[in-house]
């Protein structure tokens, strides 16, 4: 959405990591919280957010995000984007637009186009990209790290100043292992978030933290990174990997059962199975220890078939490929990592505190989400920052501010030969994600965390001595960046005592007044 809007006033590079439609945004079911209900209103938007965000969302973002909603809506619609009309009016249902209801909202507001929401949006942009002159679409290309003006290049090291501005990044070429200059007056991380630093999660494999890794080695500051969104349900069943089944299908009526077919969420929250993410996956979590059993159920066998079948095509196709009728089968899940509420921390404009350097989407802390992100804030969030972003990005060509642009030095790999022994990358990897699943996870100690850092600060120096020695390739930048924002999430977690949001440390179960604040870290300097 950023590229199409700025590509009336200048060239644009889209670089792409693998395919293009391999996102998170693919993967979105559920839909965009947005107000349309004649029975729903700003201010009910903006207290179910601020709600979920447990006291740390910043009121401003909240209010700018939320009542912009309805434009971005209808701009989508515009380009193309078919969502799920209304087959009856009623109080509660604008008189076009099909309005579902997810955990901790108030009202039916979730636009939706199916199950496939995320999906549908992304192919519509991306058709418009494709097609547009002024941009041109680098595919399967890996971001390495970006280049500021002060940048001192050697294997990509970067050295900054608090006046430094961004100028481009250094980009890997999957298809030829060559890394290649990317020089521009602005750049913007779209990034995604941080699934695959856990063992578990929803996913897809790209999701590695790149844009927050490489901003803060750049010297950008960070935030929140404590946040953790763990979906309370993911498909439990070893053919599925990393599909979701949306909240949205107890947004329907799916509620959670054990294994001896017993209700539990009362026991949580007075929301039952339509409380906050955070609390659903904590409780989850709960009966599967206590239980022992590998997961609980999501049960919406009470509904009509027909309603399921409709509304859920993609997970009813995906569930009935694995033996699992929902229509008559309670659904296995378990939790799994979800969504980063933390990252680059920007302004209302999408600016970080670099030059000419915006972040948006999961990849940002723009101050929406606080210490947990309401239900289908994501997409929202993301179109509303793409459009401030775009209008901010404008104005700065607009103004004549730009000096020339510089020509970044090439990036230099003398003295680094190719790896013979990827092992270690794969180790490293695999090790990183289990102690983030078994010691920075969905509850959390004082111990636990204390050991993932020695353990981190080991690694980190295992892959900081392979990193300089052998040529990048792909699996190597990614592995460089999880051990970046797996020290960063702990760093953070380490930071807050108390229990807020989707942070919870046994040592410290309640809320402290004392942390009603953000966790900042920022990058020492080096000289």
């Amino acid at each position: 959405m950023f590229a199409l809007k700025v590509a009336e006033h200048g060239t644009v590079a889209l670089v792409t990591k693998k395919e293009a439609m391999e996102s998170n945004t693919n993967l979105a079911q559920g839909g965009i919280a947005s107000v349309f209900g004649e029975r729903d209103s700003f201010d009910l938007h903006i207290q179910d957010t601020l709600a979920s965000g447990d006291g740390l969302c910043n009121a401003d973002v909240v209010d700018m995000v939320v009542k912009d909603g309805p434009a971005r809506i209808n701009e989508l619609i515009q380009m193309g984007v078919r969502f799920n009309q209304s087959k009856a009016a009623g109080a509660d249902r604008h008189p076009a637009l099909d309005l579902g209801r997810e955990g901790g909202h108030s009202q039916n507001r979730i636009v939706h186009a199916h199950d496939l929401t995320g999906r549908e949006v992304e192919q519509v942009l991306l058709d418009l990209v494709r097609n547009h002159p002024n941009i041109q679409l680098h595919e399967n290309h890996i971001a390495i790290d970006l280049i500021t003006q002060s940048t001192r290049i050697k294997r990509g090291l970067v050295t900054t100043t608090h006046e430094d501005f961004c100028c481009g990044a250094y980009v890997l070429q999957r298809s030829t292992n060559r890394v290649k200059t990317f020089a521009a007056h602005i750049t913007l991380l779209a990034t995604g978030g941080t699934g695959k630093v856990y063992l578990y999660t929803s996913n897809p494999d790209i999701a590695t933290g790149d844009g927050i890794a490489m901003a803060y080695r750049a010297g950008a500051t960070v935030a929140n990174l404590e946040f953790v969104q763990f979906h309370p349900t993911c498909l439990y069943h070893p053919q599925a990997k990393n599909f979701l089944i949306s909240e949205a299908v107890r947004g329907e009526g799916g509620i959670l059962i054990d294994a001896d077919g017993r209700a539990f969420m009362h026991e949580y929250d007075p929301q039952k199975d339509l409380a906050c993410r955070d609390v659903v996956a904590r409780a989850i979590d709960t009966e599967l220890k206590k239980s022992g059993h590998d997961s609980v159920f999501l049960d919406i066998t009470h509904r009509p078939a027909d309603l399921i079948r409709e509304r859920f095509p993609n997970i009813h196709a995906k569930c009935l490929s694995l033996g699992i009728d929902m229509t008559k089968d309670p659904i296995p899940v378990v939790p799994a990592a979800h969504y980063m509420c933390g990252g680059v921390v920007t302004d209302m404009h999408g600016r970080t505190d670099i030059q000419n350097l915006f972040a948006v989407g999961e990849t940002a802390c723009t101050g929406l989400h606080g210490a947990n992100r309401l239900a289908s804030n994501s997409l929202l969030e993301a179109l509303v920052y793409a459009e401030a972003a775009s209008r901010e990005a404008i104005a700065l060509l607009k103004s004549n501010v730009f000096n020339p642009l510089p020509q970044p030095p090439a990036w230099d790999d003398v003295g680094t030969t190719d790896s013979d022994e990827m092992i270690v990358v794969t180790h490293n990897w695999d090790e990183i994600r289990r102690l983030m699943w078994n010691y920075v996870g969905i509850v959390r100690s004082d111990k636990r965390l204390e050991r993932a850092q020695r353990r981190i600060e080991t690694i980190q120096n295992e892959i900081h001595d392979y990193y300089w020695h052998f040529k990048v390739v792909p699996d190597l930048i990614e592995l460089r960046n999880i051990a970046i924002v797996a020290e960063l999430i702990i760093k953070c977690a380490r930071h807050r005592k108390e229990s807020r949001g989707l942070h919870y440390n046994l040592q410290y179960p309640q809320h402290d007044a004392r942390w009603l604040k953000d966790t900042i870290l920022r990058r020492p300097f080096v000289g």
